[in-house]
């Protein structure tokens, strides 16, 4: 049994599938982790989702923030935007079962039985271990509730960025969402930040000395330091970050640049360059 993980495939269903050719990829034997963002922007949301849903056991998914804002579309919270073209899921036969399916993906995974783990978008500096596996499971809960509705509503907004500031069910529910699908940056009290999206060495050019100083969360993260994590998320990283523990698998497929796949066992990548763009 093999192990591949994938970045955002954000519905480059194409791409997904010349990609798992590639490795020759049994879903009988294999598993494919899925680090968030299945939908929204690329061309084939729906047979993206339909062929996750139907490799069963052996997809192994976390929830993205284009993820939880269908399901908030679903639920008519929030409007649905045009640039996602998701008109055709949300008018398929199947879309009660995918929403079904997909409300009940967490926000974590331990990837195999490693010391390892997958989310979307990483681990709050301001959290150990054992409070992002307690914080995911607890808004994971929630998700799956009968008041699932009311926490679909709750999760929008980005305060507060402290999760020493949280104090309501619905504060550590906000945060736990943003740190686990929004989050890119910190400033160095390590409160959340979500307005930045350039990469570090981008952002090191452009000087704005009226801003905070800014960090990426991997470089304030202790839990890094002895856990090896896997992410998507940050397209303009394209996999390129500066701590060992960590793997930066959104390489912007939908913005025209490549899918990325990752071999657990030998860490060995393959990419699929896009076939398509967003709109």
């Amino acid at each position: 049994m093999a192990i591949y993980l994938v970045g955002d495939i954000q519905g480059c269903y194409q791409e997904l599938q010349a990609l798992l050719s590639q490795v020759n990829f049994d879903k009988n034997n294999d598993q494919l982790y899925v680090a968030g963002d299945l939908v929204a922007r690329g061309p084939d949301s729906l047979a993206t989702l339909r062929f996750i849903k139907s490799l069963k056991h052996s997809a192994k998914v976390v929830l993205g923030n284009h993820d939880l804002h269908l399901l908030a579309v679903y639920a008519d919270i929030k409007k649905v935007k045009k640039q996602d073209q998701l008109a055709e899921l949300l008018a398929a036969s199947d879309i009660h079962e995918l929403m079904h399916w997909l409300i009940q993906q967490p926000l974590l995974q331990q990837i195999g039985n490693d010391n390892a783990y997958m989310s979307h978008a990483g681990i709050s500096p301001q959290w150990s271990l054992k409070d992002a596996i307690e914080q995911g499971n607890n808004a994971h809960q929630k998700l799956i509730s009968t008041e699932k509705d009311y926490w679909l509503r709750a999760m929008y907004g980005e305060q507060p960025n402290d999760w020493q500031q949280t104090q309501s069910p619905e504060d550590k529910f906000r945060y736990t969402i943003n740190a686990f699908t929004r989050m890119r940056y910190c400033d160095e009290n390590n409160h959340l930040e979500f307005e930045q999206k350039l990469a570090p060495s981008s952002l090191l050019s452009i000087k704005e000395p009226a801003k905070p100083t800014l960090f990426p969360w991997y470089e304030r993260s202790d839990v890094i330091n002895t856990t090896t994590w896997v992410f998507g998320h940050w397209a303009t990283l394209m996999g390129q970050c500066s701590h060992h523990n960590i793997y930066a698998l959104d390489t912007g497929c939908v913005w025209g640049n490549h899918l990325t796949l990752l071999r657990w066992h030998d860490k060995k990548t393959f990419t699929e360059p896009a076939h398509k763009t967003a709109l």
